[in-house]
């Protein structure tokens, strides 16, 4: 994240700028028919049955979806659908498909030529690796990616695919805008990764592949005390960046613009752009909530619908990929406590807020997931009248190692209730994301089952999806019958 900016004007225009390409999602597409899509991430302890939530996404109007990975399930429940499909290749595998044009072969057999049918599934990209030049990752994955994405196209060429287009999703990271001229129109890309990222796009250039990058700008808003909360959003008046003739007014169009200005300085003119991931989180931090996650998709997709383009790219419409589609509580935190609860919709597949995607901006309600099964309605609480509490704090720290605590954290949802609430709220995630386990909700003797829901009207208390792993959803062993029947038989004896 970029370092704070001082009160000058200067800095405050520098960081502002490099703020920016910390994260993002974005696709911008010369086509005039277009519509809005969303990721599809799959980090969650428990799952949505793939089938509902494809009925979801039709039954919404969602006709393009992004997949960090091949998942049979869901390329099962998508057969048939007609729904646009981004496939990513996980980072993990780009030093073998690199390195083993055969794996690469064999990739693409199993998991695009299989499904790429009359009646299969529409898959227009493969995604080669995600973000795999974000500087946090140290260049692990650096000198595998472009072999990665030439063994793919190979592959595909190969398999007479010719309608999928290759890409690579980068972090906004790896382009910036120097301090001496925080503007769009100086955008570059970073010294060390020039070389590599421009043979990337120039093989995406020369094999009509599109240039996929993420933009967060609540990251921006995030890493910087000082940056400007209305220049994060799409209706904001309050702050503007003026370039030359070009004025801007959100930190999406000037980092999307510092690309492409990066991008035309080594001659790659009207290239695609896809906007891979973007979005706003609904807890985890004191500026993610749902009013700001509406307000901030909300603008986007009317943006990206509009038409309107960027200051540098008018008249384009915008080729988006909502990030994301539910919230994944077994993600990473290591960037932020926020990282779990990007979802338009609740783990599991509630609606959070309106949001109209034909960018009209009416107040439109989303269809929910249907069907879900739940668990039974109880939860695991602190008993306040256990004995001995003295081993209650490493019990919570316990309970939230192991499933997901973020609710609780400054500015969040749950970070109202009190230290009974705390050490509750704990132990019920723990009993919850355990499948409502008695015995994971004993704690030492501190744990209590109750049927008396302790949520607020703030602070949810939820009840786990049944996905069949609870032992009150598992068929009965032949031992358990076999005493059932013993102790039937006896009295008749």
């Amino acid at each position: 994240m970029a370092e704070q900016r001082s009160r000058s004007t200067k800095t405050f225009f520098a960081h502002l700028i490099l703020c920016l390409f910390l994260v993002s999602q974005v696709s911008i597409a010369s086509c005039s028919n277009t519509s809005v899509g969303v990721n599809w991430g799959t980090m969650a302890s428990h799952q949505l049955p793939p089938e509902n939530v494809v009925k979801m996404l039709k039954d919404n109007g969602f006709t393009k979806l992004k997949l960090f990975e091949a998942d049979q399930n869901i390329l099962n429940a998508l057969t048939g659908s007609d729904i646009e499909v981004m496939i990513g290749i996980p980072n993990r595998l780009l030093k073998e498909v690199a390195q083993d044009p055969a794996l690469a072969a064999s990739w693409v057999e199993e998991n695009v030529t299989a499904y790429s049918y009359n009646g299969g599934v529409n898959i227009k990209y493969i995604a080669v690796g995600n973000e795999p030049f974000l500087q946090t990752y140290n260049g692990t994955y650096v000198e595998f990616t472009l072999p990665a994405l030439v063994n793919i196209q190979k592959a595909l060429e190969e398999a007479g695919l010719k309608n999928v287009r290759v890409t690579v999703p980068f972090n906004a990271d790896i382009y910036f805008s120097p301090e001496s001229n925080p503007v769009p129109s100086a955008g570059d890309f970073r010294p060390e990764l020039r070389d590599v990222t421009i043979e990337i796009i120039n093989f995406l250039y020369t094999h009509d592949s599109p240039f996929t990058v993420n933009i967060y700008p609540f990251l921006s808003l995030y890493g910087n005390a000082y940056f400007p909360v209305d220049f994060a959003f799409f209706d904001g008046s309050n702050n503007s960046l003026r370039d030359g003739d070009l004025v801007y007014t959100n930190v999406f169009d000037a980092n999307l613009d510092t690309l492409v200005c990066a991008m035309e300085r080594y001659s790659f003119l009207g290239m695609k752009i896809i906007v891979g991931e973007v979005g706003w989180p609904t807890d985890g931090d004191k500026n993610a909530n749902a009013k700001s996650a509406k307000r901030f998709n909300e603008g986007m997709v009317k943006h990206a619908m509009s038409g309107n383009g960027t200051p540098a790219r008018k008249g384009v419409i915008m080729d988006v990929y909502l990030f994301s589609l539910v919230d994944e509580d077994a993600k990473s935190i290591a960037p932020g406590t926020f990282e779990r609860h990007w979802g338009i919709f609740e783990f599991d597949g509630r609606p959070k807020y309106e949001l109209d995607l034909s960018g009209k901006g009416d107040d439109k309600t989303l269809v929910p997931v249907q069907d879900v099964k739940y668990l039974p309605k109880t939860w695991c609480v602190l008993d306040t009248n256990a004995f001995n509490q003295d081993d209650l704090a490493d019990n919570v720290d316990y309970a939230c190692s192991l499933s997901d605590c973020t609710a609780l954290g400054f500015g969040s949802s749950c970070n109202h209730l009190t230290n009974v609430g705390n050490a509750s709220y704990a132990f019920n995630m723990y009993y919850q994301m355990h499948d409502q386990k008695t015995w994971d909700c004993d704690f030492l003797g501190l744990g209590l089952i109750t049927d008396e829901d302790p949520s607020d009207d703030f602070c949810e208390f939820p009840v786990m999806i049944d996905t069949g792993n609870s032992p009150r959803s598992q068929p009965p062993s032949s031992r358990v019958l076999a005493m059932v029947l013993v102790i039937l038989v006896l009295p008749l004896l």
